[in-house]
């Protein structure tokens, strides 16, 4: 399981909710490539045509706010994002992105050491966000051995998949 990521930053401010994330409208979406076309469009409607592969989203405060919804972070694997730091989440947001396996880090002060296309590397491991353009970086609270089981796993169904397998057995 990759736990160190390097990629191109896009930065995005304080409080942006589920909605922002993945506009209601879109919730009859399922598939994660489809959903990906709508993500943050509520924020930058022309995200979804600049995000690549492999970029890294850096958040403020309170990111994932609003809903319980699992599109928004559906959305961010249909790109995929591969992994979304942030000053601060909304915990039911957090809790999706490790059942979904979606890497992510709590890493207050971030938004102080990280600017828009900047290139990054982050270890959820160590809860290290370096950027790599100022030398500038910040700690962050690394993830739990549990948590990182969830992400080499798959996610959460992947896991139950698992147990239930071996109970078969």
């Amino acid at each position: 399981m990759q736990t160190v990521f390097r990629g191109k930053s896009w930065v995005f401010g304080d409080s942006i909710d589920t909605d922002m994330i993945t506009p209601g409208k879109y919730l009859a979406i399922i598939e994660p490539k489809g959903l990906a076309e709508h993500l943050l469009e509520g924020k930058d409607p022309e995200f979804p045509k600049k995000v690549r592969p492999g970029d890294i989203l850096v958040v403020g405060e309170n990111f994932g706010c609003g809903s319980s919804r699992e599109h928004a972070v559906a959305a961010m694997k249909g790109v995929p994002i591969a992994c979304i730091v942030g000053e601060s989440f909304a915990r039911i947001f957090y809790r999706n992105c490790l059942n979904l396996a979606l890497p992510i880090l709590e890493a207050p002060g971030v938004t102080k050491v990280v600017g828009q296309n900047d290139e990054i590397e982050v270890d959820l491991t160590k809860g290290t966000v370096k950027n790599l353009r100022t030398g500038k970086s910040v700690k962050g609270i690394p993830l739990t051995e549990k948590a990182v089981e969830l992400l080499e796993a798959g996610g959460l169904v992947e896991i139950v998949k698992r147990k239930l397998a071996k109970r078969k057995s």
